[in-house]
């Protein structure tokens, strides 16, 4: 059962109340499957980031043994190469089964950040030592990745192959993973000076080279990541958001998926409201959040997305990762402890900040 506690402290005026909350977590909890697995939806597929951002939340809502079957859900299903596919099928009669050979490097790197929150969130260092060598195995597949230029390619294929392309999003989100790993290994008195050689790698050229990504300023995720995913604060954190707000948001309905689509998704608003309790508006994140109020459906998820030009649901899920996402959100203007650590992070391990020997032209 969810700790009251934690549901008081998942309560925001204007967003969500404490019974809201609640509902909320369990409509989470009736999709996670027995096995630990957290899907989409009921019967639909899981991939690896969306589960964590899952389990996260059940954390800051008190629901820890629900977090630890998510996690070692993962153990069970890491690959020797210490990766996951990007997706694993939960339809009926079929339980985990992959639905993909492709292996994305932010989805495999995600699970440092859920570790580090789920200890914060417990103390448990009993289950940090439990998953420190699957955290290992999991950082040494992505750093495989690396490319000369710092950035992370985004996938390895089924025939062990990978492109040398970048993805801006998902190496923001490795770089955050990167830190929490960073912190994880020093709280195991396990030091990785090639973790953090390769963090101030990869935030080098995700502040100074954009050339080296793919194009896809199209999307929000791309607009506010760098943000979210720690490696911009202060003034550069502030231009960078204003520079797309007209753009993307759209008062009183939340946040464009892509910006020239008439869509509004409740991960993206979430995420962004995030972004912004880190950067210190916590009024903008509350608006944000009020705004999509109306992706809240009448069991206590949310809808994926709204087609405003339509006035539609689209696509007709009520995913576990949005509700999640609007509940970190919530946590993180709360003051939950952990997931202000993880998603503030300024208490988290920075790397090298000018790491040595790279080749670099921009002075």
């Amino acid at each position: 059962m969810t700790s009251p506690g934690h549901t008081e402290r998942l309560v925001l005026p204007g967003v969500i109340t404490a019974d809201q909350a609640a509902e909320t977590v369990r409509g989470i909890t009736a999709i996670q499957r027995p096995d630990g697995a957290i899907p989409w939806f009921t019967g639909g597929h899981l991939d690896p980031w969306d589960h964590v951002e899952a389990a996260m939340a059940l954390d800051a809502a008190g629901e820890h043994q629900r977090a630890t079957d998510a996690y070692r859900w993962l153990a069970r299903h890491q690959n020797p190469d210490g990766s996951w596919y990007a997706a694993y099928s939960y339809a009926d009669g079929v339980h985990g089964t992959p639905t993909t050979r492709r292996r994305e490097t932010n989805f495999c790197a995600y699970i440092a950040v859920g570790i580090w929150h789920h200890y914060l969130s417990t103390g448990d260092d009993a289950f940090l030592d439990e998953m420190w060598p699957h955290l290992l195995a999991a950082i040494e597949f992505v750093l495989e990745l690396q490319l000369p230029g710092g950035e992370i390619a985004w996938k390895r294929d089924e025939d062990g192959s990978h492109p040398h392309e970048a993805l801006l999003t998902g190496c923001c989100s490795v770089y955050q993973a990167l830190r929490c790993a960073l912190a994880v290994a020093e709280q195991c008195e396990e030091p990785q000076p090639d973790w953090e050689l390769a963090a101030g790698q990869l935030r080098h050229a995700i502040l100074r080279h954009p050339e080296r990504f793919l194009e896809k300023s199209r999307y929000s995720m791309d607009w506010y990541y760098p943000v979210l995913g720690t490696v911009l604060r202060g003034p550069e954190a502030k231009e960078r958001i204003e520079s797309g707000w007209n753009r993307f948001v759209v008062p009183g309905l939340g946040v464009r998926c892509v910006d020239d689509h008439p869509w509004v998704t409740g991960g993206e608003s979430a995420e962004l409201a995030l972004a912004l309790w880190a950067m210190g508006e916590s009024d903008r994140a509350v608006e944000i959040l009020a705004s999509i109020r109306h992706l809240r459906a009448e069991d206590g998820m949310y809808w994926t997305g709204y087609v405003f030009r339509d006035d539609a649901v689209w696509p007709e899920e009520r995913t576990s990762w949005t509700a999640a996402a609007l509940l970190l959100a919530v946590a993180a203007l709360g003051g939950d402890e952990a997931t202000t650590a993880v998603f503030d992070g300024g208490r988290l391990p920075l790397g090298l900040i000018e790491p040595p020997g790279l080749e670099c032209s921009c002075g």
